[in-house]
């Protein structure tokens, strides 16, 4: 009897701690500081790209999407592992890193592979964490930031919608179907060297051992579909959410697929009001932009409006 009661103490224990450990578990924000500089723009992006590729990263594809950004699409073997580890985890393949001109100062950012891994629902994080910490080492940790006081825990990012009647990370736009998943990947990337709905690439990554592509789009449309014109709306906080951008098309054994843009967006800002904030920075600002966009995804992609 006593050792019936003792292991039940001791199953309640582990459970209680159990417990405690999953309502303890950290924060996770989509953005981190890792410094700011001052001086000639192209000279700290060249001194960023040396540092970044010194901590094993390949740097797939940059753009300037508007005046006094800079994004640098970057990868590594782990992040690819991880995207290999579950059906469109090709998402997270391609990490950020960003220069943003604030004033007199630059910011130097990037985006954080593990909130992101976790928000597309991986089954394997330990590369995303990997990248992390070799961000981390080159780049510096000012601070994590994207998310305002909203807290959002690994597991409220993989059941994450902005609200009621928004769509998940399982509702994506589903722009084109071919016959074969090299079919697909020839039209896309037809469609963006075109310009087709002012979309072009940025960047491209093959998933290993999957029919799996992910391609990093710029939108260049002076419409609601924009970089510039969203950015400019929203991303209007004291440290600048760069790494929203750019947009990503996946194609998956012949079909093309992109997050819909109310989920896309509200990632980047889960904080953000619909309709009211004393930086003016609302979702109401854009509420044009995630027809406009999915429309000039599926004209880029080749698809059927």
């Amino acid at each position: 009897m006593v050792k019936v009661v003792k292991q039940l103490f001791v199953s309640s224990a582990l459970l209680a701690l159990s417990f405690g450990n999953a309502f303890a578990e950290e924060p996770l924000k989509p953005f981190v500081l890792g410094y700011k500089a001052s001086g000639d723009m192209q000279a700290i992006a060249d001194e960023v790209k040396s540092k970044v590729e010194s901590a094993g990263f390949e740097i797939v594809g940059s753009y300037s999407p508007y005046d006094g950004a800079m994004i640098l699409a970057v990868t590594n073997d782990a992040l690819k592992k991880d995207a290999a580890s579950s059906e469109f985890g090709g998402y997270v393949a391609g990490q950020r890193v960003t220069l943003t001109e604030v004033g007199d100062e630059i910011q130097v950012s990037y985006t954080n592979p593990l909130y992101f891994a976790n928000t597309y629902r991986l089954e394997d994080t330990s590369g995303a964490a990997s990248a992390l910490s070799s961000l981390e080492s080159v780049l510096g940790k000012e601070q994590t930031f994207g998310t305002g006081e909203k807290q959002l825990s690994a597991n409220d990012l993989r059941k994450y919608h902005y609200m009621f009647g928004m769509e998940y990370f399982d509702d994506p736009s589903e722009l084109a179907e071919y016959d074969s998943h090299e079919e697909a990947i020839a039209a896309v990337e037809e469609g963006l060297s075109q310009g087709r709905g002012g979309a072009t690439k940025v960047y491209r990554i093959d998933i290993p051992g999957r029919d799996e592509t992910v391609f990093g789009v710029a939108l260049n449309d002076s419409g609601c579909s924009g970089d510039e014109y969203i950015m400019s709306r929203v991303d209007k906080d004291a440290i600048r959410s760069t790494g929203h951008l750019p947009y990503e098309i996946l194609v998956s054994d012949g079909d093309v697929y992109a997050l819909y843009a109310r989920f896309r967006i509200a990632i980047s800002w889960p904080h953000l009001p619909m309709i009211q904030n004393e930086t003016g920075a609302t979702f109401f600002n854009i509420m044009c932009a995630p027809n406009a966009i999915e429309e000039a995804l599926i004209q880029a992609s080749g698809g059927d409006i």
